[in-house]
């Protein structure tokens, strides 16, 4: 999943600028700026972010239909994901799963 392009494309669906994703992410329209012109993904807390502004949860925006909600992956696939990621958004992951498995 191309999170940057899904991220734009909320933003045109909503009608949107740039700055009003700024104003209600609380991200700063320079970041944002310089994500979509250089293509970057953003980090797990910038998404966070984002989403909060979207006025969707990290779930929703990852859930690509309602099969997907439902759908567990593999250890190979989870692992394999994980390493994909920036090592800080690796940490933050692992300190929410850690959270997350507490509270079951």
């Amino acid at each position: 999943m191309d999170a940057l392009r899904k991220i734009n494309r909320m933003r045109l669906e909503r009608g949107w600028s740039v700055y009003r994703l700024s104003v209600e992410s609380d991200v700063p329209q320079s970041t944002l700026i310089n994500m979509f012109n250089r293509e970057t993904q953003p980090s797990i807390a910038t998404l966070e972010a984002l989403c909060k502004g979207l006025g969707i949860t990290l779930a929703e925006f990852f859930a690509e239909d309602e099969e997907e909600q439902g759908k567990v992956l593999s250890k190979d696939e989870l692992n394999d994901l994980f390493y994909r990621l920036p090592r800080e958004s690796q940490k933050l992951v692992y300190r929410l799963m850690r959270e997350l498995s507490r509270n079951d």
